[in-house]
């Protein structure tokens, strides 16, 4: 089974739980984590989200931002079997990711990074000619 661990600086991380829960319904296999909060830290968590953690599952750990320092400490854990880490998710990522329904390949985890690139763009707004404002009528 695929185990997700999200942490986040802030609130970004149980947000992301709770729009992908509304748009997806609810996940059984995300654990989520907002560091700097309260006095508990990433170390913590991570340690109580493995103690779950079955030799036969797959583990991917998700970060906020590459390098912060909820990155590095997630880093750490890299050792552990059967254990990958992404940084610099967004809701796109997030939502291909609990989407996922077979076992996650690195091809294909490399495959959602990619779609969730797409998704951050700069939105413009759309110039009509004429003849499509007399279509739209």
């Amino acid at each position: 089974m695929l185990k997700i661990f999200l942490a986040s600086h802030g609130r970004f991380a149980s947000g992301i739980e709770s729009s992908c829960g509304i748009l997806l319904g609810g996940s059984d296999n995300m654990t989520v984590f907002d560091a700097y909060i309260d006095q508990s830290t990433v170390q913590e968590h991570l340690d109580a989200f493995f103690s779950t953690v079955a030799p036969e599952d797959e583990v991917l750990l998700c970060s906020d931002l590459y390098g912060g320092s909820v990155n590095q400490v997630m880093y750490t854990y890299l050792d552990r079997p059967n254990t990958r880490l992404v940084a610099g998710v967004n809701m796109t990522f997030m939502m291909n990711l609990l989407s996922e329904e077979a076992p996650l390949s690195d091809g294909r985890l490399d495959e959602i990074i990619e779609e969730s690139r797409e998704y951050l763009r700069r939105v413009l707004p759309e110039v009509r000619n004429e003849s499509q404002e007399e279509d739209f009528f």
